[in-house]
């Protein structure tokens, strides 16, 4: 068995606050190295579902009557993952990419659920195909990128790894949410294989976004938020739509009036995202920019924390 092993990574927008953590655990047969534990995504987010199972079950049934709605099967591949039922979420991710095939972020789902579901091989070639794929659809795709170099670290390509971290890094806007777990995994993959990673880490140029990034995107500004969400889930399918439903229209019946909005676009895209409907949340963003051509570069960061795909 390899002596590096994959441990806990997660790289996703979390529900209603769009918050995201990366995280690296390498173990070696070395006394003096500790597993360093990533942030667990609902510790990251700071709160816990009331009642996990019940919005598991809500949206058991709502793949149930509807089975090829495939933003539902992610949102219950989402809420497996987070109950730590991994293998549970692969299967559910695997429905969302056979309906949803050219969604980049529900291949890098599925190959995070694949990695996390295995016992033994650290990168399963079902996982690394997804990560794979998911980079063909968008070459930015965050997650699926830190994976990719996971997978050099494992091959023994460890400044492979650490130069693809890097880049990753570049891209990172200052002050997202995962940037500081990020470096935490260049500096102890570094200091593991005896590879300097002081210097370049200080001389990585992060594209400087608005400031503060994500006051908006991660805040708990009035909207859809974490809480109505799962209590929409736990609701027999129609009633869950319309409660939803009613919530983002209103939302975007006020942008239609007030387009120079930013932070309700900033909102809607937030509520995109939590809901799973990655294409309407790029549509928001392209929307709020055609309004607003001159903070374009706002939303883009913004649209960025928050995991809208195809935004570079």
């Amino acid at each position: 068995m390899t002596k590096l092993s994959v441990g806990r990574m997660a790289l996703i927008g979390a529900a209603g606050l769009a918050l995201v953590s990366v995280g690296y655990s390498v173990r070696r047969d070395r006394p003096q190295e500790k597993e360093s534990a990533a942030s667990a995504p609902f510790a990251a987010a700071g709160q816990q579902p009331s009642d996990p199972e019940s919005v598991i079950r809500g949206l058991q049934d709502r793949v149930g009557a509807t089975p090829n709605d495939a933003e539902g099967w992610q949102m219950l591949g989402w809420a497996y993952f987070e109950s730590g039922r991994h293998a549970d979420a692969a299967r559910a991710y695997r429905r969302a990419v056979k309906l949803a095939p050219d969604n980049a972020t529900f291949w890098s789902s599925l190959g995070e659920a694949v990695v996390m579901a295995s016992e033994r091989d650290p990168m399963p070639k079902e996982a690394a195909d997804a990560f794979q794929k998911a980079v063909k659809l968008d070459p930015k795709e965050p997650r699926a990128r830190y994976f990719q170099a996971v997978r050099k670290d494992l091959a023994k390509d460890h400044e492979g790894a650490i130069r693809d971290w890097l880049a990753l890094l570049a891209d990172t806007p200052p002050g997202a949410p995962w940037e500081a777990d990020l470096r935490r995994t260049i500096e102890q993959v570094g200091k593991i294989n005896g590879v300097e990673v002081k210097d370049r880490l200080a001389a990585v140029k992060q594209a400087a976004p608005h400031p503060p990034i994500g006051s908006v995107a991660t805040a708990a500004i009035p909207g859809p938020s974490r809480e109505q969400m799962q209590a929409a889930a736990q609701l027999p399918k129609g009633q869950q739509d319309a409660m939803i439903e009613n919530m983002v229209s209103g939302l975007e019946g006020k942008l239609k009036a007030n387009p120079g909005n930013i932070d309700g676009w900033i909102m809607l895209m937030r509520s995109r995202m939590t809901l799973g409907e990655t294409a309407k949340a790029q549509a928001a963003f392209e929307a709020a920019r055609k309004a607003n051509p001159g903070q374009a570069g706002r939303l883009r960061d913004e649209a960025r924390v928050l995991g809208v795909p195809g935004v570079s």
